[in-house]
């Protein structure tokens, strides 16, 4: 999440927010994300995943690493889905795509 942090201002300059969440306590979340400019949710649950769309892991009961484009209505733009650590969006990557969904 630190490198979306370094990405925040020039997102912000498109128009885009990031919001974050994620299924740990409230605790380790407040660790992480209190070096960050944008708001992290906590205990993310199975339910609350599936609305947007995100994967949820049923052998180890999490969502796995997932990043979403969104409207301010909740409609999904671009998504991106990750089984490991590796796979996730690059936030330079990020601002690629919110230049081209702005452009279409």
């Amino acid at each position: 999440m630190a490198g979306f942090e370094k990405q925040r201002e020039v997102l912000a300059e498109l128009g885009v927010s990031i919001v974050a969440g994620c299924v740990d306590s409230e605790e380790k979340t407040a660790e992480v994300a209190s070096e960050l400019g944008f708001p992290v949710a906590w205990g993310m649950t199975r339910e609350q995943g599936e609305l947007v769309g995100a994967w949820w892991d049923e052998g180890r009961e999490f969502i796995q690493p997932s990043e979403f484009f969104m409207t301010g209505s909740g409609k999904v733009l671009a998504s991106t889905y990750s089984s490991s650590p590796v796979g996730r969006m690059d936030p330079e990557d990020a601002v690629t795509l919110a230049r081209f969904i702005i452009q279409r």
